[in-house]
């Protein structure tokens, strides 16, 4: 059965409004001159409730209303907005930091390193991202860093959630190839009670500078669609995450309530075979 996240920890997912609004907030600095009345709109957006992000498809998806581009295609305006890195970042900003332990530099994720041992179950997920330089007319950005991390089949975070406090699988870090692409292996994660299905990745200029967490480009996550969502919770050890799916959607998701369509993941792929999600990340 998915992990239930009771009320104390919801709350503490993304720290209350006092932690997320200077995140938020950053994030509308284009609308920065609405009146009282837009704010207050802004503040209920970070509530939850029921919806449907009108994603259709079903081996492709992430192309509907607010989709992002393909991660082969170039980017440019703006980029990917900043957002809270939650309560589990494992980066040393909440306690424990796994980005100075050996082993933490790898592409598959899905297995614990050092001295654990866990492996994480469900339905695979390779995450192919691609770092862009806006300062550089959107080109790959060559030699950065991506620190990703996730949920399990459960709802739970290694490091952090019971049961998982020893482990320290779905956490990793890549360096950009040539074209600024990463590729992690991973597990498609669960939608836990009160947030819309996401991955939570950090952006460093450099490799040395991931593993020292140091001079941290971007902080943000990506949006999974609701059609892949709905096939893979519909799987084996994902029940719960159906019904938690039910009960939220990306337009009324704290995080992504203000617009995702940087942040919308293209997912190609099948239950049987696996899925790849890609996404453009310019910073």
């Amino acid at each position: 059965m998915a992990h239930d996240h009771d009320a104390h920890e919801l709350e503490d997912h993304d720290r209350g409004l006092s932690h997320d609004l200077p995140a938020l907030l950053s994030r509308r600095r284009a609308l920065a001159l609405f009146g009282g009345a837009g704010l207050a709109a802004a503040l209920a957006g970070c509530g939850v409730s029921g919806g449907d992000d009108g994603a259709t498809g079903s081996t492709a998806a992430g192309n509907g209303a607010g989709a992002a581009p393909a991660a082969s295609g170039s980017s440019s305006g703006p980029g990917i907005p900043e957002e809270t890195a939650g309560p589990y970042p494992g980066d040393g900003s909440n306690g424990v930091n796994v980005l100075t332990e050996s082993g933490i530099v790898r592409s598959d994720i899905t297995r614990s390193f050092g001295s654990a041992s866990g492996v994480a179950k469900g339905v695979p997920l390779t995450v192919k991202l691609k770092v862009l330089d806006t300062g550089n007319g959107s080109a790959g950005l060559k030699g950065a860093a991506v620190y990703l991390w996730h949920c399990d089949i459960d709802g739970r975070y290694s490091l952090y959630s019971e049961g998982v406090t020893e482990e320290n699988y779905l956490r990793g870090v890549q360096e950009t190839g040539g074209d600024g692409s990463v590729t992690f292996t991973s597990i498609y994660p669960a939608a836990y009670s009160g947030r819309w299905p996401h991955i939570h990745f950090e952006v460093y200029p450099s490799l040395d500078a991931a593993t020292t967490a140091s001079g941290k480009l971007r902080t943000s996550q990506l949006a999974l669609p609701e059609a892949t969502c709905r096939q893979v919770y519909a799987t084996d050890g994902y029940s719960q995450s159906l019904q938690n799916l039910a009960q939220t959607s990306l337009e009324t998701d704290m995080v992504f309530s203000d617009g995702y369509s940087l942040q919308l993941a293209k997912l190609t792929g099948s239950v049987a075979d696996g899925f790849t999600a890609t996404l453009n990340v310019p910073v």
